[in-house]
Formats: C-alpha cells, structure tokens, sequence
C-alpha cells in the first residue's frame, strides 16, 4: 500500500469512526431488564405472609346501602327513595336510584331511622355485621350490602392514558390499575414507581418495583381508595426532555465537515 492510499484509507477511517461516535451519542439502547414485568423468583411459599387487603371505609367515601329481609314493608323504612329526572319532549321522565351515604370527617353518616352511626375505620366486613346488630332490633334476619361508590384511584406519569379511574369493584391491583391506564409506555421506568397512599389522615409513600414477582404478595399489591400512582421516566426520556431541538442541524453540519475534510486530507 503506497503513501497515498494510505492517507485514503486513513482519512475515510476517521471519518467513519466519528460518524459512529455520532450515533452513539444520539442513539440508547435497553436491556430485557429496562421492559419485562416479574423478571425474578418468588420467594418460597412459607416466606410469604398474607396481608388483609380489605378496604377500611374513611372520610369522603360515598357508599350505598341496601337494607332487605323477609318482611319487604319492615325494610322499607331504611331504604329512601332517591329520584332522579331527565328531561323529556313531553316533559320529565323520573328514575329511581339508590340513596347514597357521604361519611363525614368524624366518620359518621347520617342514617334512616338509626340516625348518626359511624362506619368510619371499619371494613366492609365489620361495617356490615355493625349494621345487621343494630338493625336487628327493628328487623328479623336483617340483610344488608354496602358499596362503595366512588372508588377512584389516579394513575399519573409515563403511562398510554393518564388520569383518574372510578372502579366499580372495591379491588383493584397495581396491575390492573396500569392495564386501565393502557400500560406504562417504553419510556416509563418500570423499577421504581412512586405511590401515593392517605392513610390516617397522613399521606404515605412507598416506591414499587413491576420487575420483581414478589410484589404480588406485597400489601402495597392491591390499591386503597384514592391512591395514585406515578410512573417516572426513564434516563432516555429524562434527556429527551432536554433535547435540542437544533441539534440534528448541528450533528448533520458536523457529518458534512468530517466528508470535506476527508476529502481534503486524501487530495
């Protein structure tokens, strides 16, 4: 190989190993581990311990409840008709709907003939069997079901829909929760994301990790009325952020100089 060649050679190598540094700069690459969900074991059997993920009723839940028994008319009185009108061409059309119970800030509701009762800090379970007790004095066999009616919970961050949700059950999981929110986009950084929880009147914190198998079994798994969950970006999204915008005029500049002076040097 004569001088001049090697000069060729030399200069189109340079050029080419910049053009790649350029590429690498502009260019991230993810592993397995910044995508797939449950990635690692779950911990033996008798390891894990069961947590009660029933939901405790607190201040701002709205909750329905049905009272029944054998005697129809003897229930009546615990059941107020609420009625609702719609406008129609020939005038208002009425639809009855279920009363529904706002607990206030001591945890109380103001109820049909028992008057003030406080459901607050207690479970469905618990709140149920309170109310057939109490009942019981005016009704045989009362039976009695609560629901809650606005459960929401408000996923926020790297995810295909954000928002808020009403749930019509009162169970949800994380990972129901992101399925309602479209799942996290590829920007979002599964291994650590942020929730919300209120709880005694405080707010809590704790951080979620989607890649281990054990959140499953975590109490943290199932979410409480009114979590929100906030799904942070990734370094690529993060430097994304701070993208400019100019700045594939300057890396297609800069390809065009390292061509000329490629050029140049083999001349």
């Amino acid at each position: 190989m004569n001088f001049i060649m090697f000069r060729k050679f030399y200069a189109h190598k340079n050029a080419v190993k910049l053009l790649i540094l350029l590429a690498l700069v502009t260019v991230s690459c993810a592993s397995r581990k910044d995508f797939v969900y449950f990635q690692d074991e779950p911990v033996k059997k008798e390891d894990i311990s069961l947590v009660n993920t029933e939901l405790v009723y607190g201040t701002d839940d709205l909750l329905t409840i049905d009272v029944s028994s054998l005697d129809p008319e003897a229930s009546r009185p615990f059941n107020l008709p609420v009625v609702s009108y719609s406008p129609t061409v020939i005038g208002a059309q009425g639809q009855l709907k279920m009363q529904t119970y706002l607990i206030d800030i001591n945890g109380n509701i103001e109820f049909p003939v028992l008057g003030t009762i406080k459901l607050g800090g207690l479970t469905r379970t618990e709140a149920t069997a309170y109310l057939k007790e109490r009942l019981s004095e005016y009704i045989k066999d009362p039976i009695v079901n609560i629901r809650l009616a606005n459960f929401t919970i408000t996923v926020l961050g790297e995810v295909n829909r954000p928002g808020t949700y009403t749930i019509q059950d009162e169970r949800i999981s994380v990972s129901e929760a992101l399925g309602l929110a479209g799942d996290l986009t590829n920007n979002g950084k599964r291994t650590n994301v942020f929730l919300i929880r209120e709880s005694g009147g405080e707010k809590r914190f704790a951080r979620l990790d989607l890649t281990s198998v054990n959140l499953v079994n975590s109490q943290l798994y199932y979410m409480a009325q009114n979590d929100v969950l906030v799904v942070e970006p990734n370094r690529a999204r993060r430097n994304a952020s701070t993208y400019n915008p100019n700045t594939a005029v300057i890396i297609s500049a800069i390809s065009t100089l390292a061509t000329i002076t490629a050029i140049f040097v083999v001349k």
